[in-house]
């Protein structure tokens, strides 16, 4: 009950023994607390840091209970008094917490080019992300190609992506088709879904892109190759751009844990196949395009020229499009 004064159990005991029976020794207080005496001694230390005992008057070289009233209250203005210095130190540390951001906005508006910002590597890109998820105050929404996503990938997303969707900020990611068969990424999107945000799946996505607002965006800085950074972009113009591009895809796109669209014999993905093939793909290049394995692509071709009863790739889209299917 007197911990945050900085009494134990044991000295606690012992303290209000010895208010309600002044004059007991170390034993008698050990047989009456059914404590061993090294105990009570510990508990008699402690009560003497704290100042809650003084040496008896009527019996000398003994200590006795100062009382409550006075001992207590002591404790308790030290509490306050520290308690006073520790809020001090915080308000301190803001200020100093409020020095230093200011200081680094105004270094970055110095940046001479500040609409479109280069951010060098992983770590300054993921800096970037935490910021804009806690600073974001109305929608953040994502495209992510390139398949399933990692673990630890999805599990350092919760977290912001929590924070967000507790402020009322809507999240919506776009992934493609072939992250369905992903179990981390499946249960992800019931965790975002069932927190409120969105996810959507689409056969085929342009390049990564995170926009916040409909001010900001970050795009990689080679498409290939996310891990060398990423460009800020800021120009009001662009960024309205690549909304409008995340929308019209949205629009069109399946709900990740939702039914597959129905009425058409072909699926989104054998569709965008089928178009990246009469592009003259490859079958590597259109695995790559679709995120999915080369023997996925493979298969899928053996399958779609069979559905048309072609004995080419030329007239497996030639059949399709006399078909309206692409």
């Amino acid at each position: 009950m007197l911990e945050a004064l900085g009494l134990d159990a044991a000295s606690e005991t012992v303290y209000r023994s010895m208010l309600a029976h002044p004059g007991l020794g170390v034993a008698a207080l050990a047989e009456r607390l059914n404590l061993s005496e090294q105990q009570v001694r510990a508990g008699l230390d402690r009560l003497a840091e704290l100042a809650l005992l003084r040496p008896s008057r009527e019996r000398p070289g003994q200590v006795q209970a100062v009382h409550p009233e006075l001992g207590l209250a002591a404790l308790v203005r030290r509490q306050q008094s520290d308690l006073l210095r520790r809020q001090q130190e915080v308000l301190a540390s803001q200020d100093a917490l409020t020095e230093l951001i200011a200081a680094h906005r105004a270094a970055t508006r110095t940046h001479p080019d500040t609409a479109m910002r280069q951010l060098i590597g992983l770590d300054a890109v993921q800096s970037r992300l935490e910021a804009l998820a806690q600073q974001a105050t109305t929608e953040c929404l994502s495209i992510m190609p390139g398949g399933a996503q990692s673990a630890e990938t999805l599990d350092g997303c919760r977290e912001l992506d929590r924070h967000a969707l507790q402020r009322g900020v809507a999240i919506k990611t776009l992934y493609q088709d072939s992250v369905r068969n992903d179990t981390a990424t499946r249960a992800y999107a019931r965790w975002l879904t069932a927190c409120g945000g969105q996810v959507r799946t689409q056969p085929l996505l342009p390049v990564r892109m995170v926009l916040v607002d409909r001010q900001t965006a970050l795009i990689p800085l080679c498409p290939d190759d996310s891990s060398l950074g990423a460009l800020n972009v800021t120009v009001p113009s662009i960024v309205a751009a690549l909304v409008a591009l995340f929308r019209h895809i949205w629009d069109t796109a399946t709900p990740l844990d939702g039914p597959q669209p129905t009425g058409d014999p072909l699926t989104g993905q054998e569709r965008r196949l089928l178009l990246l093939l009469a592009d003259g793909l490859t079958d590597e290049a259109a695995a790559n395009r679709l995120a999915v394995s080369l023997r996925t692509v493979r298969r899928m071709t053996a399958h779609l020229m069979a559905t048309l009863d072609a004995q080419s790739r030329f007239e497996a889209g030639s059949k399709a499009t006399k078909r309206g299917w692409i």
